[in-house]
């Protein structure tokens, strides 16, 4: 990258987007945000991001232009509806760190490639807590050389930095990574039940497991927020059911069977039907098994 100091546009300033824009102000740099409930950006901009207009605006005036949206066609119509695209310098880069179809992903980075912007899908792992504290994991996908020219970038927001190879393989990695959150929560529902039914001390069930072989961020992370009954949204359920459905779409394409996550997005469908689309994915707990 030219720029020593790249001047950051940001677009989507929740529950992820803030703790991110934080961390990037945190290392130097300036960062230009834009949301479209303005003022959800309000605290970022009393603490120095600057406010602009329209993710054109962002684009005109920023040297890396980062994304953090809600849905696929959120993210299409930020690069392609007289946005991003339209508007980026010729150099200049694009990263789109949503969770969201691979398939898009590439037509971003052809598209991009034409107006010669580098363009790079990094979707992240983490939750809000890996937000906050800049320890997310980032998975990127587009050429090597651009993911190393913003690893500065990146390293203020992550720890875990994979290049993963071509457009796409981040996304692709991503929809790994929620195969396995998927699965996983309704490991980690099951077993603090059934430690409840069993009359066993929860959290010392917790602690145990833990620490062994059944050990994950799930557990340590969400387990705690469960038994608290505290189910406000580190990562909404809405966008998990978003996650797991286009998981299921590029397996089916690719003629893989995934009963597990299929059940998920069954439980969480079934959840989201009862009003906890806004929930924190602990809320399983919350259907499944609070007595």
């Amino acid at each position: 990258m030219s720029v020593s100091k790249p001047i950051i546009g940001f677009i989507g300033t929740g529950v992820m987007g803030k703790g991110m824009i934080r961390n990037l102000m945190k290392a130097g740099f300036s960062v230009n945000v834009y949301n479209r409930t303005k003022n959800k950006a309000d605290e970022l901009v009393e603490e120095g991001a600057v406010w602009k207009d329209s993710p054109a605006a962002i684009a005109e005036v920023s040297d890396v232009i980062m994304t953090m949206v809600g849905y696929p066609q959120d993210v299409e119509s930020v690069y392609f509806d007289n946005a991003i695209l339209d508007h980026a310098k010729a150099g200049s880069y694009v990263v789109d760190m949503t969770t969201s179809s691979p398939q898009l992903a590439e037509k971003i980075y052809a598209a991009a490639k034409e107006k010669r912007i580098h363009a790079v899908d990094a979707p992240v792992s983490g939750g809000d807590i890996g937000a906050q504290n800049g320890t997310l994991s980032i998975m990127a996908g587009g050429d090597e050389t651009d993911v190393d020219a913003l690893m500065p970038v990146l390293r203020a927001m992550g720890q875990n930095i994979v290049y993963q190879g071509k457009a796409g393989s981040g996304q692709h990695t991503k929809m790994a990574n929620q195969i396995v959150i998927a699965s996983g929560m309704i490991g980690v529902a099951e077993a603090l039940a059934y430690a409840k039914y069993a009359g066993l001390d929860e959290e010392k069930v917790m602690k145990s497991i833990a620490g062994g072989a059944a050990g994950s961020w799930s557990l340590s992370n969400l387990g705690p927020r469960m038994l608290k009954g505290d189910f406000e949204p580190g990562f909404y359920i809405k966008h998990l059911i978003k996650d797991e459905r286009i998981a299921l779409e590029s397996a089916k394409k690719m003629g893989l069977d995934t009963p597990g996550l299929a059940l998920s997005k069954q439980i969480y469908d079934e959840l989201a039907a009862q009003g906890e689309e806004n929930s924190g994915t602990q809320a399983i707990f919350k259907k499944k098994y609070m007595k």
